[in-house]
């Protein structure tokens, strides 16, 4: 015993837990998933939880005192005209940028992912990545005065006499303004710039995933490209179009620093719960707005899970 003991080294704490993770797996696990689930449940759930139980409260209008008992009157002014108005603009913004961003990231995506090799591909990551590693302000400072009157597009127009083509833009009904940087229509297009990186990585990821043995199949059997788009590779990207689109719409819809630089100063959800929260100290009401997203978003994900755009993943 003696000599056994001797040439054995002498066991530390550290071998001990290694024993006894090797032994009780289970143990190891609840260890690594314990953190990051109590930051899930308490910090990510429990605020979604609490800012659900504001929007069931009410404020007193003359004392301007939270009332912490339950009633839907706060959704219920949701309805009125002005603030049913930013529900619907800031809706139809999402869903504009999002198809604008997925017709334009499309191409870019599909070049980048059948084509694009070496040093080109390189090129294409660094393009579209290049924009997110710029100051978010900056970027739409920057913008601000692109789209300014005395702005270099407006000194562009003027040159190439092709002026009459923005007015013409900014004299449509609800596109109206002095400029393309107080108009919606400069909103939506910083919005585009701004969350187009999105869509493109996950339709690229999902387009290099598309098999060439399909395409090849598909081409022997006498589809046309258009069919082959349609049945084939539409399909199978579906998945990363769905997770670029959940990316850009629910990013327009919270978004407040936009609409607030850029724009005429229409309210969108983002600026009410921002204005809400603070200005005027009404949480049940900027509460039940915040709410709205989340909702817009389950009924989002439920269609896109419908449609089978999660099979694939």
């Amino acid at each position: 015993m003696t000599s056994a003991s001797a040439i054995l080294p002498a066991r530390g704490l550290a071998d001990r837990l290694t024993a006894t993770f090797w032994r009780h797996p289970r143990v190891l696990l609840a260890l690594l998933l314990t953190p990051p689930l109590l930051w899930l449940g308490v910090v990510y759930l429990g605020s979604l939880v609490a800012l659900l139980l504001q929007s069931f409260y009410s404020i007193d209008e003359f004392s301007g005192v939270v009332n912490e008992e339950f009633t839907l009157k706060t959704y219920g002014e949701l309805l009125r005209p002005s603030n049913f108005d930013i529900l619907v603009r800031t809706v139809t913004m999402a869903a504009v940028v999002t198809l604008a961003c997925a017709a334009l990231a499309f191409p870019i995506a599909y070049y980048a992912a059948r084509y694009a090799k070496g040093h080109w591909k390189a090129a294409f990551y660094l393009g579209v990545m290049l924009p997110l590693w710029s100051s978010y302000l900056v970027k739409v400072y920057a913008w601000k005065l692109i789209l300014a009157k005395e702005g270099i597009l407006g000194w562009a127009a003027e040159r190439t006499h092709t002026s009459w083509i923005i007015d013409g833009l900014l004299s449509i009904p609800g596109l109206e303004g002095s400029s393309l940087s107080t108009s919606p229509l400069g909103t939506f297009a910083v919005f585009v710039y701004i969350w187009l990186p999105y869509m493109i990585l996950p339709m690229q990821a999902a387009l290099e995933r598309v098999p060439n043995s399909m395409l090849e199949a598909s081409a022997d059997l006498g589809a046309t490209r258009a069919q082959t788009f349609r049945t084939v590779i539409l399909p199978l990207a579906l998945p990363g179009v769905i997770a670029g689109s959940i990316f850009t719409f629910s990013l327009t819809l919270g978004d407040y620093i936009i609409p607030q630089i850029i724009g005429n100063s229409a309210n969108f959800i983002g600026m009410a719960v921002y204005q809400l929260q603070g200005t005027a100290g009404n949480i049940p009401l900027a509460a039940a707005f915040a709410v709205v997203p989340i909702l817009i978003m389950l009924v989002y994900l439920g269609i896109a899970r419908r449609m089978g755009a999660f099979d694939a993943l």
